[in-house]
């Protein structure tokens, strides 16, 4: 099938998994309270605050908040303020040179080579837009942010329903079986081909459960269409 778009996700995907664990979230977590406290008379932080109040069902204080935030750190919660605040801490991670974004030489490579074939590049993660940003854009490789037309994040949905890749085909203005979705996640895969889109499932570094839904590639190296 012809292939005119590639939308791929960051943890797993493009970027190491232990580089998102073990180094971008416990910044995060070890800045939340400082940042929060620091920060919330800022219209931008105070929207996320009440965000954070209204997903908890509960007014809550600025404290109390924070602890929420440091929760759903903890639970791995995908839930927009955290990923939002997230992303503005690590906006001051990436700008004080604590840490740059990983990216496979791999993604690197064959992105610039797609970018050049003419094919749009699409990000669709978890992360905040302003995270998934901030990655490519202060990356190990340098600013990655020119390779890319558009960037959705779970204000389009969540990754594992269907509608959200129906939403993002539209956003893109391509008929969903023109779209090639690279994930290491056999749930939001499956979401995304029962949209109608074409999938790849990453396997870099897991062996995953049998499955004959979607062909497996071990880097970026191995995609071809």
């Amino acid at each position: 099938m012809t292939v005119k778009a590639i939308l791929t996700d960051i943890e797993g995907t493009t970027t190491s998994i232990s580089f998102v664990v073990d180094v971008l979230f416990p910044y995060a977590r070890e800045h939340m309270a400082e940042f929060v406290m620091h920060n919330a008379s800022e219209l931008a932080v105070r929207e996320q605050l009440q965000a954070v109040a209204e997903e908890a069902g509960a007014k809550l204080t600025d404290e109390q908040a924070v602890e929420q935030l440091l929760q759903w750190i903890e639970e791995d919660r995908k839930v927009t303020p955290l990923k939002a605040l997230q992303g503005m801490i690590w906006e001051s991670g990436y700008l004080n040179g604590d840490f740059t974004g990983h990216v496979y030489a791999d993604a690197v490579e064959n992105m610039r080579k797609w970018k050049q074939q003419g094919i749009d590049l699409y990000v669709y993660s978890s992360g905040s837009v302003k995270a998934q940003k901030l990655i490519f854009g202060y990356s190990d490789a340098g600013d990655l942010t020119p390779l890319f037309s558009g960037y959705f994040d779970t204000r389009i949905g969540y990754k594992w329903e269907k509608a959200s890749y129906r939403g993002i085909a539209d956003k893109i203005g391509l008929p969903t079986v023109e779209i090639l979705f690279l994930s290491d996640i056999k749930e939001e895969l499956d979401a995304a081909k029962g949209a109608g889109m074409q999938t790849l499932w990453l396997v870099r570094d897991h062996q995953p459960e049998a499955d004959s839904l979607h062909c497996r590639v071990c880097s970026f190296n191995e995609i071809c269409f």
